[in-house]
């Protein structure tokens, strides 16, 4: 075998290597491909996840300011109640005070 049987055989091997190599990868990419009812599909589940995330967030807001509001009414409630408490503390002291006055008028006549 002289020096160009020898080039063009090498030139042949590797023709024949390349086109095995874009044969094998047309296969795989022919076995891979998405198709459009799989990216309709994809792009109804990334609609239907951000509606989701949406309406978690809707709620989580909702969830704050109702957290914020009950939290409000209990200190109100909570202020009130200590109100009524010291009105009731100072009504049983004036009650006592307007007894014991009454018993001593009462002695005294």
């Amino acid at each position: 075998m002289n020096r160009t049987e020898f080039i063009i055989a090498i030139a042949v091997i590797l023709f024949v290597a390349f086109a095995f190599g874009w044969f094998a990868h047309w296969l795989v990419h022919r076995f891979t491909r998405v198709s459009q009812a799989d990216l309709g599909e994809l792009d109804k589940m990334a609609q239907a996840l951000h509606e989701a995330e949406e309406t978690r967030d809707q709620a989580i807001t909702y969830l704050q300011q109702r957290e914020a509001e009950m939290t409000n009414q209990l200190h109100q409630t909570e202020a009130e109640l200590g109100a009524a408490m010291d009105g009731l503390r100072d009504a049983r002291q004036e009650a006592e005070e307007l007894r014991a006055y009454i018993e001593r008028t009462s002695a005294n006549n």
